[in-house]
């Protein structure tokens, strides 16, 4: 079974494909989809969504694990502009008729780590552990990303980390 997840964002946004099989699970690919911040926005979601469409036809995943959002009362304007790059996000997967299963971030790395408040390093090295990764994932964009398909795996019931 194959889970893509992603890490949604405007300039950058990370994604990671895992494949979970009878010999374990495997990470097939993971980097992140950049965006020009002097672009208009109309123009950058326009390349997310393609390079989101491009994603789902070559890796062909049968679950996508988003993180939702979360707003910061001090920084809503953050938030609302991600919330355009996640939509444009769910809508390819919805044209692609692919489950979305959207996850919050505490929840994300209490599966990983079993701790809601860890810290991103330390998401990191467990997910180093976890896939036998010569060195911690980076940048932050693609661990949250691996992140999200682990959280979604543990999720289903028939895969278990």
């Amino acid at each position: 079974m194959r889970f893509l997840g992603i890490d949604p964002g405007l300039l950058v946004c990370g994604y990671a494909c895992l494949e979970i099989g009878p010999d374990g699970e495997k990470l097939i690919e993971a980097g992140v989809v950049r965006t020009p911040a002097d672009l208009p926005l109309e123009q950058r979601l326009n390349r997310i969504a393609d390079d989101t469409a491009s994603l789902l036809k070559s890796l062909s995943p049968d679950v996508v694990a988003v993180e939702e959002l979360y707003s910061h009362y001090a920084h809503p304007r953050t938030e609302i502009l991600m919330g355009h790059a996640r939509g444009v996000i769910l809508q390819k997967c919805a044209e692609a008729a692919i489950e979305v299963r959207s996850f919050s971030a505490t929840r994300i790395k209490k599966s990983i780590t079993g701790n809601g408040r860890a810290s991103k390093e330390q998401v990191q090295r467990t997910i180093q552990t976890i896939l036998c990764l010569p060195e911690p994932p980076e940048p932050n964009d693609v661990a949250d990303a691996i992140a999200a398909a682990i959280c979604c795996a543990n999720s289903t019931k028939s895969v278990v980390f």
